[in-house]
């Protein structure tokens, strides 16, 4: 565990972004959507991300060969607002370059996104035309000395000892700085890319943090009950693996289940040892951990709804 008040980032033993074998980590993230052929426009065209499987009637999306994201057409509604679900997930890529490539196709085609410096990302936020949350960042923990949590606020005191809001505009200038010169914007996202952590809402900070920390096993990180924000991670490194907040509202009810959003999302255990270690502290918090005899599939809801494939992670996965 690490200390809740202020989180020192010398480098990581790991590289980044991702997490090798050995740790647990996120695979892919199901979401419903409307229309097919839209949402196939959107993460592939504007993303960049390739389409894995043509002839499936679910898009499952990727890079470099493994799967991300999969979409699940026929929602009736786009997402229902002030609800649980999700916040966004994290597209996490690896170089300065494709950030750049990223960002140029947004600008290039005006889709709205909102760039932001939290100095130890460079990221930007935007919405699928379904509503679904989408964060693309690249993971910059060379700019960073530590961050510093109260229950009110965050910060980040930078590698010069500058403290930062974490929240800056985005030096755009410096991001299309790293484009090549033939700039290949059609070029899709490249092997390495991740999905590097999922941002929850939730509609209670305790019972979110007992369910993620407590019981899948993750690292207290952040928790800044005046801005009703927590997160969790893994060895005490940063970005946060898993996040969660409370901004739809303390009694957000789950979203009606034939509108757009999250389905589910996949955490992965090192071992079945560790997986069945974590299914059986989530049974004693009074969890009902749901097993597929057929499948094998372990599923488990958190305590706003929001719901977990637990898998094992494959070895590839790093």
């Amino acid at each position: 565990m690490t200390d809740p008040s202020t989180t020192a980032a010398t480098q990581p033993d790991r590289p980044l972004p991702g997490l090798p074998a050995g740790r647990p980590g996120l695979g892919a993230v199901h979401l419903a959507v409307t229309d097919r052929e839209r949402a196939l426009a959107f993460w592939q065209g504007v993303l960049g991300l390739e389409l894995l499987d043509p002839d499936a009637y679910e898009l499952r999306m990727g890079a470099g060969g493994k799967e991300l994201v999969v979409l699940h057409p026929g929602a009736g509604g786009i997402v229902a607002r002030r609800r649980t679900g999700l916040y966004h997930l994290a597209i996490h890529v690896q170089t300065d370059e494709e950030f750049a490539r990223i960002m140029a196709r947004l600008f290039t085609i005006r889709w709205p996104n909102s760039p932001t410096d939290h100095t130890f990302t460079k990221t930007t936020y935007l919405d699928d035309p379904d509503g679904n949350g989408i964060e693309i960042a690249l993971e910059t923990p060379e700019r960073v000395g530590r961050l510093v949590y109260t229950d009110t606020d965050y910060g980040v005191i930078d590698a010069d000892g500058v403290r930062r809001s974490g929240r800056d505009p985005l030096d755009m200038e410096d991001v299309f700085g790293h484009l090549p010169e033939e700039r290949r914007l059609e070029q899709p996202m490249p092997a390495g890319t991740v999905i590097g952590h999922v941002h929850l809402h939730v509609n209670d900070l305790d019972d979110a943090m007992a369910f993620y920390a407590e019981g899948l096993g993750l690292d207290r990180h952040m928790f800044a009950r005046g801005i009703g924000m927590a997160d969790t991670t893994v060895d005490g490194w940063t970005p946060h693996l898993i996040a969660f907040n409370v901004w739809n509202g303390p009694n957000a009810p789950r979203p009606p289940a034939d509108t757009a959003g999250l389905r589910w999302f996949t955490f992965g255990f090192p071992t079945t040892e560790d997986r069945d270690a974590a299914i059986a502290r989530l049974e004693q918090q009074g969890r009902a951990v749901r097993r597929d005899a057929e499948t094998g599939e372990v599923r488990v809801l958190d305590p706003s709804g929001n719901e977990l494939l637990l898998t094992i992670r494959d070895g590839r996965d790093a």
